[in-house]
């Protein structure tokens, strides 16, 4: 597996770049062909802590994930067992699902949690009608209700848009493509 890993506002040293490369090669036994693998890696360091996120896209399949964590050694480790989760989550659905394997998991290294798949059930289903707005109002709109989200018509590309609360407090921003 190809590992690529960047900082933002910290430096990164030897032994942190080590210390991935390390963790994630463990990943390398469920993969087909890991050489053509490759993850991106970002730390960053907030005031509340440090964040690890990696990205590995596959054929079909985008493994991601993050963790916040005061130890970024520490926040290292639990990104691993993410992902571990994440390829185990992905191979009982492929089991379900693609009985040829197209997403190049090597399934015989995969092991078997004990417990049951856990099974993506919809709890709820809300239907909306975007109302057109502009993004300020629709940031005002967000704070009123309370959510980290909020689905609008965007009143310049007369588009449905979606602003969210990042984690680091500012916003972002999604637009559909199309009308």
């Amino acid at each position: 597996m190809k590992i690529t890993v960047r900082g933002k506002n910290i430096s990164i040293t030897e032994g942190i770049e080590n210390k991935i490369n390390q963790k994630l090669s463990k990943l390398d036994k469920y993969f087909l062909n890991s050489d053509e693998i490759e993850a991106k890696v970002l730390v960053r360091v907030y005031p509340r802590g440090q964040k690890i996120e990696v990205t590995i896209p596959t054929g079909r399949v985008l493994l991601r994930a993050e963790v916040i964590e005061d130890d970024l050694y520490a926040a290292i480790d639990n990104v691993i067992d993410k992902l571990e989760g994440q390829i185990r989550k992905y191979k009982t659905r492929l089991d379900r699902k693609s009985p040829d394997h197209k997403l190049a998991f090597n399934m015989a290294t995969i092991v078997e949690s004990e417990q049951q798949p856990e099974e993506d059930v919809v709890v709820k289903t809300k239907h909306i009608s975007p109302k057109p707005m502009d993004l300020e109002e629709a940031i005002m709109q967000m704070e009123m209700i309370g959510h980290n989200f909020f689905v609008y018509l965007d009143t310049e590309s007369n588009r449905v848009s979606v602003v969210y609360r990042r984690y680091d407090g500012d916003y972002g921003l999604i637009e559909t493509d199309g009308e």
